[in-house]
């Protein structure tokens, strides 16, 4: 089974739902992609846009590894991903290369603009990638894909809306066993601290995934858990297919 987890920028795809993805890992015959809308360019006080990009590829690639998942970058700019024609061919065509069974991304109502965008062009590119007749406009396109994939959203940062409000899940995933992993995944995005402590004030990033984590845990009755829910709108796939390859807590 093939998994794709759409993040807008690098470190996303780590705090949100990297526990669920080391978790299939330990299943057989899945393979992995890991892909963002940007490279971070605006995620630094210390250095340049093009340095920060560089860095954070750098730093994407190596998280990605740990996965034994594939990495790329859509090379769209922070604070500037806008759902349009160009920015959806771009991640049909992503999404038709690598033909995924199951799609993770951002949940519909998180609380910047560039995640939201990325939820919605997502969304988008998982119903549009099966059609025939839609051209990404690239020299020797990947054929249609002969499915929409299972659509899956992960909680919202802090579990809570765009207003504040806090957001139920629609399932859990039991995290605790691979809490470890998913820190040393996210341990790599070192550039992220300084620049999470003054934009959001949040320093030990990692602790701070550690107690989200741990509040998600709390309403599913385990240590550690993730959150997501299933798009399951007119022709997208309803069945749970993650149920049959994971302890489910709803």
């Amino acid at each position: 089974m093939r998994v794709m987890a759409i993040g807008a920028h690098p470190d996303d795809v780590e705090f949100m739902c990297a526990g669920t993805l080391f978790l299939l890992k330990q299943q057989e015959d899945f393979e992995f992609q890991v892909t963002t809308l940007t490279a971070g360019d605006c995620g630094s006080v210390e250095h340049s846009p093009d340095e920060i990009a560089d860095i954070r590829r750098g730093e994407a690639r190596e998280a990605a590894d740990m996965l034994d998942a594939g990495y790329s970058c859509l090379e769209e700019k922070d604070c500037r991903i806008f759902t349009g024609p160009e920015l959806l061919e771009k991640v049909v065509e992503q999404m038709r290369r690598f033909a995924p069974h199951v799609v993770f991304t951002h949940y519909p109502g998180d609380y910047m603009v560039d995640h939201e965008e990325t939820s919605r062009v997502v969304r988008s590119a998982s119903f549009t990638a099966p059609i025939p007749n839609f051209s990404t406009g690239v020299d020797e396109p990947a054929p249609a894909m002969d499915h929409i994939p299972h659509l899956y959203y992960w909680a919202p940062m802090e579990g809570k809306d765009i207003f504040g409000k806090q957001v139920e899940s629609g399932f859990y995933v039991n995290i605790s066993e691979v809490l470890e992993q998913k820190k040393q995944m996210l341990a790599c995005h070192t550039s992220q601290r300084q620049w999470l402590l003054k934009q959001h004030g949040v320093d030990e990033y990692i602790n701070a995934m550690v107690g989200t984590a741990h509040k998600t845990g709390l309403l599913a009755s385990v240590q550690y858990a993730e959150g997501f829910t299933q798009h399951r709108g007119h022709a997208y796939p309803a069945h749970n297919v993650l149920s049959e390859h994971l302890e489910i807590i709803e």
